[in-house]
């Protein structure tokens, strides 16, 4: 009991202190003093072209002395296809070089030469990291500063291919304070939240900034035959990122050289990410989510004006009549009260839909809790993979929320009855999960077989599936046997033996519902751009607080729809609204798919060859699978609830 007191103090302490800063949680400074070693480390090539990554040391770039290294990476990590390892770069702190040779690569094989010419075509950028930050680049274009993560392997220019040799990097620092350090603790490792002494004679610096500018130089190869690692080169190197002079040749090496200045920055070091967060086009998405925002909210309140006031006084109504008078008007009325006997029967494929509704509350409670965790700052930019991290690792904890609802559910449509519930349990364990692996599996499939680091490597296979089997499945099954436990939800009214006719339908009820998707739609598709952008082109994505409550009145949206659907439903004896409540709002992923072939088809309409856009179909089936879950889920438990509390709220015999 003690030991719990302790972790709960520990625990305190840890918000407490992160709380008064204003540090990204994952990060704290670094203290370097002038001539301290900075080492740079490289991250997986990319292309916004076909959504592959692969390793930096896939092409013939220079390999630092030590042999290449992977750095300490994360599940996330792997999962999003980042490969981190060293590389030769290496600075010393506050300390300008200049005309530095790097080295000169073997002269190219027939295939490292297709394989450069290929990966300029694709649009190829590399990646470089320097104290957690990722190299930015700057470009002018009709008078607008552009801001890029990385910089391109090279460039075609005349027919003839170009590759940047030589980086010039600019290292932002600010002044080490010991500000800093009282206001972090807490942020960093568990060594790092006791108040440490720390030397102020020796003047200290921290990097703030990573800026590179990439340019073709051309190279005498025969010069630095006798040259080693970061010896000077012979003649002074002029870079000009616009002029391009080194193009590259089979059965010719390549000599790569580097340099670097420091420059002081005003810039503190919570501030360091906003050059990184501020993409263009801010302040169109700033207006355009307060402008949703609006309209969802608006239209949110005329469907709950109207549908509570046509039930209230429909109820009203009723009630204010006798019973003979209620009698006779059972008998000439049609409506909702003429299906009182039907509206709980059971409905075709009731374990599916248990299994389902399980599901959905338990990837709408891992976004709920990931969102709200990321908008307070734990899952930013700076700590890379724990996005993923986290939403698998909640996804897995709420598996005893998806077994406790599946099976509590399944024991009220079955009026109590406990049989098959085990059964319903190990199916919510797996429905999702198995559709979700099976997707991936194909997709990664298609990525080993184009040596991507994007495949996720076997023995991550071998992790995930221990994960699914030893954690996840057991902690479903233990929340079925906690539905199977609770007493299930008893029905106001009985059920007749006989079902009764629906009446013919001037239209298919079913229309109705593909087209309730619309209005969820409505409040996601501005939203739904950023995001995509954020994955497929490679834009940081940190507004959570806007995703936040743009996935409330998501949810708001898709249980109002639902319920007015089934109202309107029962209104006209169609009895039959388990599956129609839900797919009522689950619709909306329909819609989110079209769109997604709408990006793919405008947007990303460079993407090249079949195999990237079957990845990116993939994962978009993926994605609007788990949306349809969780919004039809919502739309299923608010109907559910109304139709209760319906019939519960007024007597019929």
């Amino acid at each position: 009991m003690g030991n719990f007191w302790i972790w709960v103090l520990f625990v305190f302490f840890f918000f407490q202190s992160s709380s008064f800063g204003f540090y990204l949680p994952g990060s704290y400074p670094h203290k370097h003093v002038v001539g301290d070693p900075l080492s740079v480390k490289v991250n997986s090539i990319t292309s916004i072209d076909t959504e592959m990554p692969f390793s930096y040391y896939s092409l013939p770039f220079c390999k630092p002395q030590e042999g290449v290294k992977d750095s300490a990476e994360n599940l996330g990590e792997l999962l999003m296809g980042d490969r981190i390892e060293n590389s030769p770069y290496r600075f010393k702190m506050y300390t300008n070089e200049t005309d530095i040779f790097l080295c000169k690569t073997d002269p190219l094989s027939k295939d490292n030469f297709e394989l450069l010419k290929r990966r300029i075509d694709e649009m190829y950028q590399v990646n470089l990291i320097l104290d957690n930050l990722p190299a930015i680049r700057y470009t002018k274009k009709d008078g607008f500063l552009l801001r890029w993560t990385g910089f391109p392997v090279g460039v075609k220019y005349q027919d003839a291919y170009y590759v940047f040799n030589h980086l010039k990097f600019k290292v932002l620092v600010h002044k080490y304070e010991e500000a800093n350090v009282a206001r972090v603790m807490g942020t960093g490792d568990a060594a790092d939240v006791f108040p440490t002494k720390v030397n102020d004679d020796v003047p200290g610096y921290m990097v703030v900034g990573f800026e590179v500018v990439p340019c073709s130089v051309l190279h005498n190869a025969d010069a630095v035959k006798k040259s080693k690692l970061y010896d000077k080169y012979p003649n002074p190197i002029k870079c000009d990122s616009n002029v391009v002079s080194m193009p590259i040749k089979e059965g010719q090496p390549i000599v790569f050289t580097y340099e670097v200045n420091f420059d002081l920055s005003d810039i503190k070091w919570p501030s360091r990410w906003d050059a990184y967060l501020k993409m263009e086009g801010s302040k169109v998405h700033w207006f355009s989510i307060l402008n949703s925002l609006m309209v969802i909210t608006f239209l949110a309140g005329i469907v709950l004006v109207i549908f509570l006031r046509t039930v209230r006084r429909d109820l009203t109504r009723y009630e204010e009549l006798d019973k003979e008078a209620q009698a006779q008007m059972n008998e000439e009325l049609s409506g909702w009260k003429l299906v009182v006997g039907d509206v709980f029967r059971a409905p075709n494929n009731a374990g599916l839909l248990c299994i389902m509704v399980g599901n959905g509350v338990q990837i709408l409670g891992m976004a709920v809790v990931t969102i709200f965790f990321a908008a307070l700052g734990f899952m930013s930019p700076a700590s890379r993979g724990t996005l993923i991290t986290g939403m698998l690792f909640i996804y897995m904890i709420l598996g005893v929320a998806a077994g406790y609802v599946a099976v509590r559910l399944w024991r009220t449509i079955g009026c109590g009855d406990l049989k098959g519930w085990i059964s319903i349990a190990w199916k919510a364990a797996c429905f999702f999960p198995g559709i979700a692996f099976l997707i991936l599996t194909t997709l990664n499939f298609l990525l080993w077989g184009s040596h991507s680091t994007g495949a996720i490597p076997f023995s991550l296979f071998v992790i995930l599936l221990l994960l699914w089997f030893c954690i996840s499945v057991p902690l479903t099954l233990f929340g079925g046997y906690l539905g199977a436990k609770a007493p299930h939800i008893e029905y106001p009214v009985r059920t007749n033996q006989i079902p009764r006719e629906i009446p013919a339908q001037k239209y298919p009820s079913w229309l109705l519902v593909l087209g309730a998707g619309t209005l969820p739609f409505g409040t996601l598709f501005i939203e739904l751009f950023f995001i995509m952008s954020s994955i497929w082109m490679g834009r940081v994505y940190y507004v959570f607080g806007f995703l936040l409550i743009v996935l409330v009145l998501l949810v708001v949206v898709c249980a109002e729809v639902s319920l007015v659907l089934t109202y309107m439903h029962l209104c006209v004896e169609d009895w039959k609204w388990w599956w129609k409540s839900f797919f009522a709002s689950g619709s909306v992923a329909i819609y989110i798919f079209l769109y997604s072939i709408n990006y793919l088809v405008f947007d990303l309409r460079n993407l090249s060859g079949p195999v990237s856009a079957t990845l990116y179909l993939g994962y978009s089936l993926f994605m609007v699978l788990a949306i349809m879950l969780a919004t039809g889920t919502v739309g299923f438990l608010s109907s559910f609830w109304f139709v209760h509390y319906l019939f519960s709220s007024v007597k019929l015999d």
